[in-house]
């Protein structure tokens, strides 16, 4: 002991439980500088200081217990087995350093006892209640802890019942650091309180247990019973359902794994009582085995001028789509053992994603089932729950299978890039298997438990993304891209296929109304803004009903849509097509967009002020556009395009107009760059002439996306002089001939050719 009156003391961290004073604690070392503290403490004073490991932090608590090294044994291998006990309280005041293992010093704490004895002698003989309760809840309780009872001393009485319970380590560790006997005893109370509440509820868990089991075992005794008698008297009859669902197997051909897992559940069903719970189980199941289509398969057609003109009738342009389809075929004809590939169709909504999926099954001659996983998050929708589960079922892929009922149905999956995750699984990773083709030939269900074989269905996707789709699932999958329809894509399609649609839906015929082309090509342009079709449709069934209720009410008179009549029907315009610039104008460049529903121009305008040098941005721009026009400023300014202009004294003014638009991309860049040196020069830029294209510092001019949608937009909009990236020039060979031949393409390389040709000069023909 110390002058101060502290002392130092080895240490050894408990990595579970906590030592209390007057109990004993059984404890086995092998860590070798735990073992040299050991031996250290030995050839001291036998005391060891214990700490408890805090389960939030990792690390040992402040306040412990010195114990007394009681017993020591010594094992080979380095291994030495302690019996300690606990003798005061103690809190550490600092580690002590230089030595192998962990020592500090430390100062003995004293316990408070209050003047009125009486209170303690209440709160003893409370603990002291509580505790023969305890005891009484847990038979075979240690004879040492029984003892306790008899203890007289107060605070050895709350470190022993302390030790004893099973309480958490935090709700322990503060009994051990309050320094009060009163306050001390109280929460002993609270905690031996909680252990006997859980005590009680265990026991009642157990009777009910144990009631529940021996109702079981009265019901499977009285049924022995009743078989035994069945037996004596000649009455011995078997299930007739086992014996109906026995026959019904005979005549159904299945695998021989699957016979034979039906066969052993029915032979269980044929022992049952028909009125258990489980028999009606075990009769499910049968019947979704025995139902299952596992060696019935359609016979494919394979006829490939047949399937081209079936695909032809279904859907107009789609190229890529229907070559794919026309290539698997072929390939199909000449080896009918491959594999299927998984496709999935990738675009925007309303194109025919999911009517392509009915029209390959047409044309193969197959059963079509589509199943959407948009919003799905359980994985047993999938793969199905155990039979061991109320109102077990299988997964969707398996109910597809059976209600189509061939084992080779062409199966879409729709919008496979809204699958969700939760906690009830991954839908997501239990696809990984479905759409497999060296897989899915043995998919295991949950709830059947054996494999069906899925080589043969022909599996379809769709989603509008592949953002959402996991790398592992998209590599198992061929993607064909369905881009958004152009104007003329959807003036074919409402003419062949959605006017006659809704007309014959409305119950019209052509003698009452009357579509003409310039009235289609008005809803388009005024009344939709879409990559697909359904909002076309949609209007044009608007008209046919309110045509519908006209001659519903005797008018059988035809009557012609023409532009100047949509309005009575449909409204006034819902959208308007920006026009091009009727002539050159200084700082305005005409620039072409991408949107999900086509192409269209965008108009680019620069201002210049006195200030300080600053570049403002406006019309709600992206970081990747506002970059494209830092980039053509630093342009303008490197190679000297704009002699005389103070750059730090003059602010530039950017403005895309459209601001409740957002916009971004690289491909405004060559028309951000146009347009600022415009303003510097003061010299107009063509209004006949639209641009696409991304910079570079070094003036380069990079290829962009949406070439096709972008020439078509600036035809629409009237421009017929279009400058594009130079290589981009492969891209043109996707635009219809006939549009193309309308249009004057200009293909540049640099930033100076192209500011060239989007210069106004007097001498340019305009």
């Amino acid at each position: 002991m110390n002058r101060d009156g502290s002392l130092i003391l080895p240490l050894h961290v408990l990595p579970e439980g906590i030592l209390m004073p007057s109990t004993t604690l059984s404890l086995t070392v092998t860590d070798p500088d735990q073992i040299r503290m050991v031996d250290f403490a030995v050839r001291d004073e036998k005391i060891v200081g214990v700490v408890a490991t805090d389960p939030d932090t990792g690390q040992g608590f402040k306040v412990g217990t010195a114990a007394g090294i009681m017993k020591l044994y010594r094992f080979p291998g380095d291994v030495v087995r302690l019996s300690l006990r606990g003798l005061y309280r103690f809190r550490i005041i600092e580690a002590v350093h230089g030595w192998p293992f962990a020592m500090a010093r430390v100062e003995k704490l004293e316990t408070v006892f209050p003047d009125d004895g009486d209170e303690i002698e209440a709160w003893r003989k409370a603990v002291e209640l509580q505790l023969r309760r305890i005891m009484e809840l847990t038979p075979g309780i240690p004879d040492e802890l029984q003892m306790v009872t008899l203890l007289r001393d107060p605070e050895k009485l709350g470190f022993v019942a302390a030790g004893g319970l099973e309480a958490p380590v935090h709700e322990k560790q503060r009994l051990l650091e309050e320094d009060s006997i009163v306050q001390r005893l109280r929460i002993l109370r609270d905690m031996m309180s909680h252990e006997i509440q859980i005590l009680k509820l265990r026991d009642m868990i157990q009777s009910q247990v144990r009631s529940e089991m021996d109702k079981d075992q009265r019901e499977y005794y009285l049924k022995e019973q009743m078989k035994v008698i069945q037996k004596e008297l000649g009455d011995e009859n078997e299930n007739p359902e086992a014996l109906e669902l026995l026959k019904r197997l005979e005549e159904t051909d299945l695998p021989d794994y699957a016979r034979e897992a039906a066969e052993e559940e029915i032979r269980r069903l044929n022992r049952m009582h028909p009125g258990v719970p489980e028999a009606s189980v075990t009769r499910n199941y049968l019947e979704w085995v025995l139902q299952l289509p596992w060696s019935n398969f359609t016979r494919d057609r394979l006829d490939l001028e047949r399937a081209g003109r079936i695909l032809d009738s279904d859907h107009f342009d789609l190229k890529d789509v229907k070559e794919r389809v026309l290539e698997f075929l072929a390939v199909r004809k000449l080896n009918p053992s491959g594999k299927a590939p998984i496709i999935c169709f990738v675009g925007p909504p309303g194109v025919g994603k999911t009517s392509m999926g009915r029209s390959i099954a047409r044309a193969l001659g197959r059963k079509f089932y589509r199943l959407s996983l948009g919003g799905m998050h359980d994985e047993a929708e999938i793969r199905g729950h155990r039979r061991t589960y109320i109102g077990a079922m299988p997964g969707r892929i398996i109910q597809g299978v059976r209600e189509c009922g061939t084992a080779n149905p062409v199966f879409m999956l729709d919008e496979i890039d809204k699958l969700g995750r939760d906690f009830r699984g991954d839908p997501t990773s239990a696809l990984l298997e479905v759409l497999d083709p060296e897989q899915n030939n043995t998919f295991r269900d949950n709830y059947l438990n054996i494999p069906f074989d899925l080589s043969r269905v022909k599996f379809i996707t769709t989603a509008n993304t592949l953002d959402t789709i996991p790398e592992p699932l998209l590599d198992r999958m061929e993607i064909i891209r369905i881009p958004g329809y152009t104007e003329d894509d959807k003036m074919q399609i409402a003419r062949r296929y959605l006017v006659k649609r809704q007309i014959r839906e409305s119950g019209l015929s052509g003698r009452t109304i009357r579509f003409t082309p310039e009235g289609i090509r008005t809803i388009i342009k005024r009344y939709t803004r879409e990559a697909g079709v359904r909002e076309l449709e949609r209007n044009i069934g608007g008209i046919c009903r309110k045509n519908a209720v006209r001659v519903a009410g005797g008018d059988t008179s035809l009557v012609v849509v023409t532009p100047d009549r949509i309005p009575r029907w449909l409204g006034q315009w819902k959208f308007l097509h920006e026009p091009a610039l009727s002539k050159p104008q200084v700082g305005v460049c005409t620039g072409l967009a991408w949107t999900p529903h086509g192409g269209e121009i965008l108009f680019i305008e620069t201002l210049l002020a006195k200030g300080s040098g600053k570049l403002v941005l406006t019309g709600q721009l992206g970081d990747i556009m506002k970059e494209s026009a830092r980039a053509a400023l630093s342009w303008i300014n490197g190679t000297g395009r704009a002699p005389g202009r103070d750059f730090s004294q003059t602010d530039v003014h950017v403005h895309v107009p459209a601001g409740a638009t957002p916009k971004d991309g690289p491909s405004a860049g060559v028309a951000m760059a146009a347009s600022m040196l415009s303003a510097f020069t003061a010299v107009p830029l063509r209004s006949d002439t639209a641009v696409t294209g991304e910079i570079t510092l070094r003036g380069r001019v990079l290829p962009v996306g949406g070439i096709k949608e972008k020439v078509l937009g600036a035809l629409s909009s009237g421009i017929r002089r279009v400058v594009i990236p130079g290589e981009n020039a492969r891209d043109l060979a996707e635009i219809p001939g006939e549009q193309l031949s309308q249009m004057e393409i200009l293909t540049v390389d640099t930033l100076e050719q192209a500011v060239d040709m989007l210069l106004y000069r007097e001498e340019s023909d305009v």
